[in-house]
This record gives structure tokens, sequence and C-alpha cells, in this order.
């Protein structure tokens, strides 16, 4: 996937029609993705875009506490620099203004589009508990149903807690397993017993079944929205 350098609106000669046509041809790219419903690492980097150039647009003056982490500490010199030369130069600051402008409006409609995606695909997604459920549900299985395929895949997953910003905050880490043909004889409820069997180490697991009635690239946009959904399922659960 094209991609943008992290300062790529500060970075070489500041021309608005430059920009402006390295931004559009990383966004056809990104639009690329989204058409084939495709949503990540697409989402993911353009969110981590916009972030940059309204961090630098907002927080001119507080760049190495507000950027995303992604920025190493040259880069932040380098910006921050860059923005002392801006401040002494009005035609500069102008174009910079017009560039940063341009690019957080595509930016944020781009957004908006795979956040379309996102929710669709989150709304065709039903999750089902198979069998008893532990008391902690914190690690377990889920078994994910692309659309009207037979294969069911398998994962393991076990809940995290990060804190960022004095809040608390579930995230996920999850394992593939293996993968099961879904028959008469192979149902959610046999899945459940042959892992127990097999991995003693999860004797009473908690395990949900996440099915969608449509099918979508499973790395790119099923498994990411999925793992998302599982977590604010269990927490509203739990």
């Amino acid at each position: 996937m094209k991609t943008l350098s992290e300062t790529w609106f500060a970075e070489g000669y500041i021309d608005f029609e430059l920009k402006k046509y390295t931004l559009l041809a990383y966004l056809q790219e990104i639009n690329k993705g989204f058409t084939a419903n495709k949503l990540y690492p697409q989402l993911a980097d353009i969110i981590f875009h916009y972030n940059n150039v309204i961090a630098f647009r907002d927080n001119k003056k507080f760049l190495q506490n507000h950027f995303p982490k992604r920025l190493t500490g040259v880069q932040i010199e380098k910006l921050s620099l860059f923005y002392m030369q801006v401040i002494e130069d009005n035609e500069l600051m102008k174009e910079l203004e017009d560039i940063i402008r341009y690019a957080s409006g595509k930016m944020k409609s781009t957004i908006a589009d795979g956040t379309e995606i996102y929710e669709f695909v989150e709304d065709k997604i039903n999750i089902v508990p198979i069998g008893l459920m532990p008391l902690d549900n914190s690690e377990g299985y889920f078994f994910l149903v692309n659309g009207q395929q037979k294969d069911t895949q398998v994962y393991q997953y076990r809940l995290t807690i990060f804190e960022k910003q004095d809040e608390k905050y579930r995230g996920i880490k999850i394992d593939y397993i293996d993968s099961w043909y879904k028959s008469i004889y192979s149902t959610y409820e046999q899945i459940k017993a042959d892992l127990i069997r097999v991995k003693t180490d999860l004797p009473n697991p908690a395990v949900y079944a996440m099915e969608t009635s449509m099918h979508f690239p499973i790395e790119e946009t099923l498994l990411p929205v999925a793992k998302r959904c599982l977590v604010k399922y269990i927490a509203v659960a739990a």
C-alpha cells in the first residue's frame, strides 16, 4: 500500500499543488482498499496521518507532547525547527495552512467512508456464547465464520487492560488455533469439546461464535472488526 511519510506536509518544497497531488495519490490507494471492503491497514494509517496534521495545526508549540508516538525525536526536532522558520515567513505560513486545511478536509471525508464500512461490517456480525460461560471470560476462544463458508476459523483470545492518559482501555490479543469444517458432526459444541480435550490449560473456557451474513476479507476487515466487537460484547456483558 502506498503511504505517506509521517511529516510529508513539512518535507521538501512547500507547495500547495505539489502536496495536493501527493495527498490525492495516497487517498486513491486508500479508497481502492475501501472499495474492496479492505479496512486495514488503510483506516488506521489515514487516521494516524489525520491526527498528525491536526496536531501540527492545533499544537505547534507542544509538538513532543501531542504528536502520535510513531514520530522519532529527530522528526519532532525537525518539525520544531521548521515551525520556527514558518512563523518568520508569512508566505510559507499561508502555503502550509492551505495544505493542512485541504489535507485535513480530504482525510476527514475519507475516514468517514472507512468508518461507514466499519459500521456496516460490525452490524453484520452476530455473536453467540457457546455452552456454559465461566465467571471469568477474559480468556477463551472465538469461532469466526465468514458468510456462507463452511470453514470455522478458531482463535484463542485474551483480554488485556492498558492505561492511557488516566483512563483504562480494554485490548485483545489473539492466536490462530486451526480451522474446522462445520457439519452436523462438527457443531460449535463439538469444536468446544475438542478444544477442552486438547488444550488442557483452559479447562472451562469462554467460547463465542461470531458469524456474518456476508463475505468479507478476513485479515483486512472481518478479523480486526470482529476483535473489537468481541471486546465490546464482553465489556457490556461483564
